[in-house]
């Protein structure tokens, strides 16, 4: 056979596929329209969603890597909840910043994303119903913890029903093709921290502006062909800015946490986190006191944060990570044992892992 009947023919076995997998979409959104008339009620479940991709990726035979199979049947799901529920997501804006790509890394791109001016417009809008989730960065592996993030989780209702990891990769972007006529950078404070050692090496004479977000910076590169502008591919996108040089992140294993809030509980999902805040008395042996039910009952913490409590000079409060949900036995008998010796403790949420 030659080399163009073969490609012929594989192009037409494609062909075939592709019909096949669109009556099977088309069949999965009826079931999916079936289920919504049937709840008639909150039909988005992250406990749920979570358990499909991690199924899905568990059982991928390749050649798809496991996260390119989950961001398709991510879309998949996005596309089915929004014929029935479509959803309002709120996120820390503008437009191209970080936080609506892990807005969109988590809930697809079916959902309608509201960009907000500050974290605390993020949990106003939840909390006012205004829209159904938002999303809020809490860590960064080389800046650390978002405090104001923090502070809101203790002080506000909501719950955290999810959470999103995601890989920053820095970019420099220019409207220019080249950096000849460079006279400043603008980005955020945090990504000018990150890419410091990038920028000792490579444009040390250049003015570092810090501005109110990587997207902002990105606006500005575009109206400015003397600025280049350090952001992440969606808002090079957004503002049509050439990257003149790629993953310029001093540390290649960057990543930002993000915290997905509701209103609701997400159930059990078999591989789950539970976030806390908690405090104990200032006097010897509290601490160790306040942990040790963790311990006792084999529940794996995975994060312990301080943070100033605003009672009073000298005195904190703890954010604790740990695997597993608030309804698992061990779990639940755990937070019993912590409650006891803690004089403060807040439940944040229990939720999915995050998916790859």
């Amino acid at each position: 056979m030659s080399e163009e009947k073969e490609l012929l023919q594989l192009r037409n076995e494609i062909d075939a596929i592709d019909d096949e997998l669109l009556a099977k979409f088309s069949r999965r959104a009826k079931l999916a329209q079936r289920v919504g008339e049937i709840k008639h009620g909150n039909l988005y479940r992250p406990e749920r969603e979570a358990q499909v991709l991690r199924r899905l990726a568990e059982a991928n035979p390749g050649p798809l890597p496991a996260q390119a199979v989950q961001k398709i049947f991510r879309e998949l799901m996005s596309a089915c909840l929004a014929l029935e529920q479509p959803l309002k997501v709120a996120y820390l804006g503008p437009a191209g910043t970080f936080s609506e790509s892990a807005s969109r890394k988590h809930f697809g791109s079916a959902p309608t994303f509201m960009p907000m001016l500050a974290i605390d417009d993020v949990f106003r809008s939840v909390e006012a119903g205004t829209v159904d989730y938002g999303v809020v960065p809490v860590e960064n592996s080389t800046e650390g913890a978002v405090g104001r993030t923090l502070d809101l989780l203790l002080a506000n209702p909501l719950r955290i029903c999810g959470e999103v990891k995601l890989r920053i990769h820095q970019h420099l972007l220019s409207k220019a093709d080249g950096l000849g006529a460079a006279r400043r950078v603008y980005s955020h404070a945090q990504s000018l921290a990150q890419c410091q050692e990038w920028l000792n090496r490579n444009l040390p004479a250049l003015p570092r502006v810090p501005v109110a977000s990587n997207a902002e910076a990105a606006r500005l590169a575009a109206e400015d062909p003397e600025s280049v502008a350090i952001a992440g591919e969606a808002a090079a996108e957004l503002y049509g800015l050439n990257i003149l040089s790629a993953n310029i992140e001093d540390d290649p294993n960057n990543t930002t946490r993000f915290l997905v809030i509701c209103q609701h509980d997400a159930g059990p999902s078999g591989k789950d986190k539970t976030s806390i805040v908690c405090s104990t008395p200032n006097r010897a042996g509290a601490m160790h006191k306040l942990l040790q039910p963790l311990a006792d009952f084999g529940v794996s913490m995975t994060k312990l944060q301080s943070r100033p409590a605003r009672s009073g000079l000298w005195e904190y409060v703890y954010y604790i990570d740990f695997e597993g949900h608030q309804k698992d036995e061990k779990v639940a008998a755990a937070l019993k044992a912590l409650d006891d010796n803690a004089s403060f403790v807040k439940v944040l949420g229990s939720y999915p892992v995050a998916a790859l």
